[in-house]
This record gives C-alpha cells, structure tokens and sequence, in this order.
C-alpha cells in the first residue's frame, strides 16, 4: 500500500510544481519517512484557523497546517505528519487522520485538488468521495461536532524557527532530542499521540533491526 502511494506521489510531485517563495521542490523517497516536495528553508508562517484548534500556512502554496503538536500536509491525495516544520514526512492512513484535521475547512487549502472544486469553501471536504464508502462506515461521525466544545490549540513550537537552513536538524534521534528539551507539551489526541509514538519507536526499533540482519549476514558467510 506504502509502496503505491509513493510511486504515486513522486508522479505527483513531477506534475505539480509548487511556485512560493517559501518553498522548494525535491523529488526522493526514503522509507518509511517519504520527502513529498516540501522543503522549507526556514519556519513557516502560520495562522490559526478561526474556531478550530488547527494552524494553517497562508504563505505556502501547500496544504500544510499545525494540529496538537503535529505539522500536516495533504498532498497528492495523502496525508503526512511530522513533529517538525521540514520533515521528514511519514504516511497517514486515511483511517488515522485526526477528525479535526478532516474537518479544516475547503477554504484553507492552499494548493486544493481539482477536484474540491464546487464544493462549499466553509465546509471540510468529501472525504467519503475520496476514500469510499467502507472508510465513511469506519469513520462515521467525524464531521457532527460541537464547535464550541473544541479544544484549545496546542502552542506552536516556536523554537524551530531557530533550526533554519543548513542548522535543521535531519536525524530523528536529534529531532527527538530537541523536542524533549524545548517544547513540553504532549498530543491530547489519541490519534495524534500514536502517531507521536509510532514516529520515535520506529526509529528507535530500526537499528537493532539493522544489526540482527547484520548478524544474519554474518552467519551465512
């Protein structure tokens, strides 16, 4: 499925150029993390949407927005999330994107597919028309809620604007490292927290992987 979705991506990426100034274009793959054609020299201006818990990047020609202490990005008919502003990026499921990020309103898409095009700017997008029925059976509810029992935002984490440029820190261990030292909030959101987790555990477990399969290779030498 992982696989699919990121030949698809690249075609993606290929065909759909990407023209602010905030933003570059690269083209790469590396599993399980995935460089979708984002890449911001420096931190990102964002603003939050009005009565959502959700931040969006008004400057960048991308669909990119902050939700409980997570970046998002929609692109090429997938979700990507990471815990800092450049990446990198890991895969979404459709059943595992967080309700209040579904329900950012159309409007707040920057680089919108064609094909939210005719529907209402204030309301969020057909997921179900995206993603299918089954998945509209699993998910069902997400767009019925109470606007004025939404949670707070989580604070941005401001300390990133520091780590622009050549000073981004690309290693996960050191990303990791830094958000445990400067930004002390934690994701409320089940969701949202999994996520958190599955980010670090996987690269924590992906080491001892590689020696086990070190060792293996010895053995049969």
């Amino acid at each position: 499925m992982l696989k699919i979705c990121n030949i698809l991506l690249v075609t993606g990426v290929l065909m759909s150029p990407l023209a602010s100034a905030d933003t570059r274009v690269s083209v790469g793959i590396n599993l399980p993390h995935v460089s979708i054609g984002i890449n911001l020299p420096t931190y990102p201006h964002l603003v939050r949407v009005p009565g959502y818990p959700v931040y969006y990047a008004p400057r960048l020609d991308a669909n990119y927005f902050f939700y409980d202490g997570m970046y998002w990005v929609f692109h090429g008919d997938n979700w990507y999330a990471s815990s800092w502003y450049d990446g990198p990026w890991r895969f979404v499921e459709p059943d595992d994107v967080p309700v209040y990020i579904l329900r950012i309103p159309v409007h707040y898409y920057r680089q919108p597919p064609p094909y939210f095009r005719g529907w209402r700017s204030d309301a969020p997008p057909h997921w179900s028309e995206n993603w299918g029925r089954n998945w509209e059976q699993r998910r069902s509810g997400w767009d019925n809620w109470d606007r004025r029992a939404a949670p707070a935002p989580a604070p941005l984490p401001a300390y990133q604007r520091q780590y622009s440029r050549d000073q981004y820190p690309r290693q996960i261990e050191r990303q990791h490292e830094l958000q445990q030292q400067r930004y002390r909030y934690q994701p409320r959101d089940p969701v949202v927290r999994q996520q958190y987790q599955e980010r670090y555990q996987k690269q924590d477990q992906d080491p001892q992987r590689d020696k086990d399969r070190g060792r293996d290779r010895g053995r049969n030498h």
